[in-house]
């Protein structure tokens, strides 16, 4: 068993952890002991692992066409079509990967965040919206092959939710993703998908 930190390495600790939140980076500190045990808190499903190079296929140029659930949790098929456009890039030797994209009918940008955490060998994402300039609860993940699933909590219009992305290479110019939401961590409802197309250099 680990022996207590001494009072000195506490207070270093609380005053690197207050400056990473000064920064508005202290969740990406974080990241790691939020799922300590490997598992969705309040399910039963493994968070999956991957590697550092699991993105890498995503780094460049890209327009994609979403499709939005109008209205989640009633059993809707009527989706809000609109396009975008995103630029990603690698940082930091690949364990950063970072993607800003345009929302150009909807009036706002959105960026992701993500976070290779090397002992973990498991993705953290994070995503802001600029509408809010809200860093939202990551999902923490990583690809078998080509089918990456990530998982995490957040709320909903105020209920708690848990997250699900799942990212599919389709080949070196098309990928896919889909956001879906469950109450139990079981019955999951897809409310976003985006078909993503490689602009051409």
């Amino acid at each position: 068993m680990p022996k207590p930190a001494s009072p000195s390495r506490r207070r270093l600790l609380v005053d690197a952890l207050a400056g990473t939140a000064a920064l508005s980076l202290a969740p990406l500190a974080s990241a790691g002991a939020a799922v300590a045990d490997k598992t969705l808190p309040g399910t039963d499903i493994v968070l999956p692992t991957g590697s550092v190079h699991d993105f890498d296929f995503f780094v460049g140029d890209w327009t994609f066409r979403n499709l939005r659930l109008k209205q989640r949790w009633v059993g809707s098929k009527d989706w809000d079509e609109f396009p975008a456009s995103l630029r990603c890039e690698s940082r930091m030797g690949g364990i950063v990967n970072i993607d800003e994209g345009v929302f150009p009918t909807k009036g706002w940008q959105g960026m992701t965040v993500r976070v290779f955490n090397l002992k973990e060998r498991r993705w953290y994402l994070y995503w802001i919206n600029s509408s809010t300039g809200e860093l939202f609860p990551p999902v923490a993940g990583g690809f078998d092959g080509d089918h990456g699933e990530f998982y995490g909590d957040d709320t909903d219009e105020g209920r708690p939710v848990k997250v699900r992305f799942r990212w599919t290479r389709i080949d070196a110019d098309h990928a896919r993703w889909e956001q879906a939401f469950s109450l139990d961590g079981k019955a999951w409802e897809t409310n976003w998908k985006m078909e993503h197309t490689r602009v051409k250099a």
